[in-house]
């Protein structure tokens, strides 16, 4: 769920596999924000003899659209890059791992950050080629492909070190230490990591995906058994992830840092993607492989949930492949989501108002698409203006909250979700609610949502190993050698 392979395509390719995007005003530093992409689902933490990694030849994005049109005006890309430090032994350590640096960790990686601003982003690029195929003259061709390339990105830093991967009490002996040391401050003002930790994103999915079955709620399935607590699939799997502290006004359109909450400034658009070479090609049974052509993207995450249950199966890797400025071509499943049909029927006589609801469901795409105009909520707003496109939009205007709950927006939490996206955020619960009806007041409000709208709940408290009070806010990995013993 989220994004945990939720596409064909994507979901034999998991390291370019996007899980989880998160976006939020840094609660430590309310002068930044903190970006989170998730990428490599269901990591075993007995991942021996080959721990999980990022993608060598994979291009990562972290996206900015900080006017509204859809398409990147700033972009983060990451890239990373294999050491192995003896080819003829097959352990990943030869002995405790006490820094980044010991002799003892064989296989390891680096990365370097770089930042495209304008519209010559990877995005910008990719989609300003796209559209010149669909130009009849050789002039508007030549033209769209210049502007996708007249610029570089600036390099910000290079040969960064990821932790390793959390194997064990005598491989790791000090993980804590090991993570902290690859946090990296970048000479530009950003912070950065790249490397294993917890999934912080929790969800029943063995429930959801057994006919939406709520363990709460089973009772009133249209298959019931005794209702129950939910169970956290992904309580004990790591991630990797990619994290980006970034001052609030190196992303802003006039570089502020804005404290007007109505003002259009305020609202970012945020989103993640991977990207592959457009030829592979292998030899010799695999070992000699090379990559050519330009960046195609393979994966792409905004707002959780999306691409998984919004998308349906047959258009699921087209949306993977395509730029937000598109995503009016899917408006329709946000108008009338299946799951929206689903519930009552599988939930007899406890959803008889949804039932009954045949209305395009505008809330849905103010929260998915648009982002929700002034006046909706009381002090409140994340609207981009009329262009349909996936993103998570922040109001960088809203200051963290110091009782953060987990419904966020829905639960009176002005700097939770749909407000960008934190670690704690219940999205799973929000979205169900939201899709039940409980949204649908903010644009009709002669709708009267169900009883069990506002009561349905996937029933997972996250425990407080899920996350940290400090940058990168995911915490540290389970670690191989515990992960057997550990209890759902």
């Amino acid at each position: 769920m989220s994004s945990h392979r939720e596409a064909p395509e994507i979901s034999k390719d998991p390291v370019a596999d996007n899980t989880d995007v998160y976006a939020f005003v840094s609660p430590d530093k309310p002068d930044t924000v903190t970006i989170i992409t998730n990428y490599v689902p269901a990591e075993g933490p007995a991942g021996g003899p080959n721990f999980y990694e990022f993608g060598n030849d994979v291009l990562y994005s972290i996206y900015i659209d900080n006017d509204g049109d859809g398409l990147p005006e700033i972009t983060y890309e990451f890239r990373f890059k294999e050491k192995l430090l003896n080819p003829d032994t097959f352990l990943y350590n030869t002995g405790p791992i006490t820094s980044l640096g010991d002799a003892h960790w064989n296989k390891r990686q680096v990365y370097s950050v770089s930042r495209v601003d304008g519209s010559h982003g990877a995005a910008k690029a990719q989609e300003a080629k796209a559209s010149a195929k669909h130009r009849s003259s050789r002039h508007s061709h030549k033209h769209a492909h210049k502007h996708a390339n007249k610029h570089k990105a600036k390099l910000l830093a290079s040969g960064l070190a990821c932790p390793p991967c959390n194997i064990g009490p005598r491989s790791t002996p000090n993980y804590p230490a090991l993570a902290q040391a690859a946090v990296h401050t970048l000479p530009t003002g950003e912070t950065v990591f790249a490397g294993q930790r917890n999934d912080p994103f929790f969800v029943d999915l063995g429930s959801i995906f057994d006919l939406a079955d709520l363990r709460p709620f089973q009772n009133l399935h249209l298959i019931p058994t005794a209702a129950a607590p939910g169970v956290d699939t992904l309580q004990t799997l790591n991630v990797h992830a990619i994290a980006i502290q970034i001052p609030i006004s190196k992303l802003t359109a006039d570089h502020s840092v804005p404290k007007d909450v109505t003002s259009s400034k305020s609202v970012l658009g945020i989103w993640g993607a991977a990207s592959r070479r457009k030829v592979r090609i292998a030899d010799r049974a695999n070992d000699e492989r090379s990559e050519a052509g330009p960046w195609v993207q393979v994966s792409r995450l905004g707002n959780p949930l999306f691409n998984e249950v919004i998308v349906p199966l047959g258009k699921k890797d087209r949306w993977n492949a395509t730029q937000p400025v598109h995503d009016k071509d899917f408006v329709s499943y946000v108008q009338h989501p299946e799951l929206a049909k689903l519930l009552p029927a599988l939930y007899p006589k406890a959803f008889p108002n949804l039932e009954g609801l045949k209305a395009p469901r505008e809330d849905l795409v103010a929260i998915f698409l648009t982002g929700l105009p002034s006046g909706i909520v009381p002090n409140f707003q994340n609207n981009t203006g009329k262009v349909l496109a996936d993103q998570l939009r922040l109001n960088v205007a809203i200051p963290p909250s110091s009782s953060p709950k987990a419904l966020g927006v829905v639960g009176g939490d002005l700097a939770g979700y749909p407000n960008g996206r934190r670690v704690s955020d219940d999205i799973t619960t929000i979205a169900i609610r939201a899709v039940a009806g409980i949204t649908y007041p903010l644009v009709n409000k002669s709708y009267t949502p169900d009883a069990a709208a506002s009561a349905v709940t996937q029933g997972i408290t996250p425990g407080a190993n899920r996350s940290q009070a400090t940058f990168p806010y995911v915490a540290n990995p389970h670690d191989g050698y515990d992960a057997p013993s550990a209890t759902l």
